[in-house]
């Protein structure tokens, strides 16, 4: 018999088998973890159970005190009531008492209304009647008085036209006495006036007629000092008209010798003309030599300070390019070893894959078979009507269980293999990415599998896929 395989140890959904003992170890510390962590909640929980129950005896106790005192409040309503029922009565009674004495009085009120309200009504005829006697009297007085404050004012009215009548002749005879007076005093004024007017206008005569002759005398007197001053600036002038006569002769003398002169130097300067106008275009021509000597000199110096700072770059640029290049030959390395270490490897996955899928494709293909078989001789079985049948049919369909879970087992790892393989592709072209590789480099297409009833695996690791 061949040696039996270990069943995997199946824990929390997770197979054991395929783990190495690193993963072993870390899932150990991560149930460690989780029972740790559930220690800790049920000692929480233990906590939480202690306070619930003693919080549910005190409240347990002050619920029976809350019922005793319930108690004995119903008692006491209880006896209030009664004791509220019998003063209800006895107020009854009361109020019946107090009803009839109330209609007694009452009926006692009505006849005492009555008899006063009758006295009342005959003291109040009484007394209209003399008040009716009393506005009699007051309109006949009130006529009387009428007619005395008429005759009354009559006479008052007469009074006042006399005083008014004597008021107006005394007012008019003391302006008439005024109005005479103010004027003789208005006549005596006007002549004084007049006086005064006279005499200030023959002081202002004598005034003026004074200052005339004086302002004549002062002309006179300036006149003959004006006559003066211009005749001995008339004299003064034909002096001076004299002397010029001479001068211009002078002059005219001068300018002639001065127009030789002239003569003499513009013949000479139309013959120094040319050479000044060579002389100048030399100066022009020395100036522009002269400005491009200074900028010749300016860029000759810029040209220099350029030329060390391109020698200085062109040494950085020879250091970094040496420095890239070594890098450049570095990652050339690295990539083609790189290289062709994916290429080793995902050769080595593709064959134990391929060899993993013809293995478990042979197992699953003799699997079908010898449940097709089974298959058949239960039908074969099914057939006949012995009592041997029901062991018979129980004894294969134990085995056609087990032969069940066996393909599920094998289906689930098939599935676990590609996606482990897939997994690893993906991981690699990751890596290709980063480091700046592309696919077309390989000179080859990665296989991906994806086994029959799992096109729906998610994306995640391959020790993560569970049995259906």
């Amino acid at each position: 018999m061949p040696p039996k395989k270990k069943e995997g140890v199946v824990i929390d959904g997770v197979d054991t088998t395929s783990m190495t003992r690193e993963q072993i170890e870390v899932f150990a510390l991560n149930i460690k973890e989780q029972n740790d962590r559930e220690r800790e909640q049920r000692n929480y929980f233990q906590l939480e159970r202690d306070k619930i129950r003693t919080f549910w005896g005190i409240t347990r106790n002050e619920l029976e005190e809350a019922r005793a005192k319930l108690r004995n409040k119903d008692r006491q309503i209880e006896e209030a009531a009664e004791k509220n029922y019998e003063e209800l009565k006895l107020y009854k009674q009361k109020v019946k008492h107090l009803e009839y004495e109330h209609q007694n009085d009452l009926t006692q009120c009505k006849t005492d209304a009555l008899t006063s309200l009758k006295n009342a009504t005959d003291d109040h005829t009484q007394q209209e009647w003399e008040l009716l006697k009393d506005k009699r009297d007051l309109k006949i007085s009130q006529r009387q008085q009428e007619v005395a404050h008429q005759e009354q004012m009559r006479a008052f009215k007469i009074e006042h036209s006399r005083l008014v009548d004597e008021a107006r002749k005394d007012f008019e005879n003391k302006a008439r006495e005024t109005e005479l007076k103010y004027e003789k005093k208005f006549n005596l004024l006007k002549q004084e006036l007049s006086t005064k007017h006279k005499m200030e206008m023959a002081e202002v005569e004598e005034r003026k007629n004074k200052q005339i002759s004086e302002l004549k005398k002062y002309h006179e007197t300036s006149f003959t000092e004006m006559k003066n001053y211009y005749n001995d600036i008339t004299l003064n002038n034909l002096a001076l008209i004299s002397s010029l006569k001479e001068q211009m002769e002078a002059l005219q003398k001068q300018n002639e010798r001065m127009t030789k002169q002239v003569a003499d130097l513009t013949s000479e300067n139309h013959k120094l003309a040319e050479p000044l106008k060579v002389a100048l275009a030399d100066v022009t021509q020395y100036k522009k030599e002269l400005q491009n000597y200074e900028k010749d000199k300016i860029c000759l110096a810029n040209t220099k300070a350029k030329l060390i700072d391109t020698k200085k770059e062109l040494d950085n640029l020879i250091c970094t390019n040496t420095a890239l290049e070594l890098g450049f030959e570095k990652l050339q390395a690295e990539q083609d070893e790189l290289q062709n270490r994916f290429v080793r490897a995902i050769l080595e996955v593709q064959q134990k894959t391929s060899l993993k899928n013809e293995l478990l494709q042979k197992r699953i293909e003799t699997l079908h078979k010898q449940g097709e078989l089974k298959e058949a001789a239960i039908q074969l079985l099914s057939k006949d009507k012995s009592g041997s049948t029901t062991v018979h049919y129980k004894s294969l369909e134990k085995l056609l269980t087990e032969k069940n879970s066996t393909i599920q087992n094998l289906e689930y790892e098939l599935a676990r293999v590609f996606k482990a393989h897939d997994d690893m592709l993906d991981t690699y072209e990751d890596k290709l990415i980063n480091y700046g590789i592309p696919k077309q480099e390989l000179g080859f297409k990665p296989l991906r599998f994806l086994p029959k009833g799992q096109g729906g695996l998610a994306k995640g690791p391959a020790g993560l896929v569970t049995k259906k």
